[in-house]
């Protein structure tokens, strides 16, 4: 391959030294703790990271406020499903004596009838026998 400007071997390998050099000496100026640029970006990045170290406490405590709202609302409405199981209860006991008191109203009203035709078969009957 020719180059267009005809430089000599020499100038081509002095000009590759100085860009090896010129690279190197970036890679110190950006090691290098006093310099003004590398300070700048090392601050920024500790400021990134601290914002993100930050994010993910403030998202960390709404999942611990999000988890105890829940477990609020669940024993909220474990308490609610344990009234209205008491209350249905009391509901079922309260038809349940009220059907049992009914039943034995009915059952003592036949009863009676009962009885009562009972001794009107056995008035009947000492009617017959005595011959009114």
């Amino acid at each position: 391959m020719s180059s267009l400007d005809d430089t000599s071997l020499q100038e081509r390998l002095s000009r590759a030294s100085e860009a090896k050099a010129a690279l190197l000496a970036k890679f110190k100026r950006a090691l290098d703790p006093e310099n003004p640029e590398t300070a700048a970006k090392r601050r920024e990045r500790e400021l990134i990271a601290a914002a993100r170290v930050e994010r993910l406490a403030l998202r960390q405590r709404e999942r611990e406020e999000r988890e105890a709202e829940a477990k609020r609302q669940a024993a909220l409405a474990e308490a609610a499903a344990v009234v209205a199981k008491r209350a249905a209860a009391e509901e079922e006991a309260r038809k349940a004596a009220e059907q049992a008191e009914s039943e034995a109203a009915l059952e003592a009203e036949k009863k009676a009838e009962r009885d009562a035709r009972y001794a009107a078969r056995k008035a009947a009957k000492k009617l017959r026998r005595r011959g009114h």
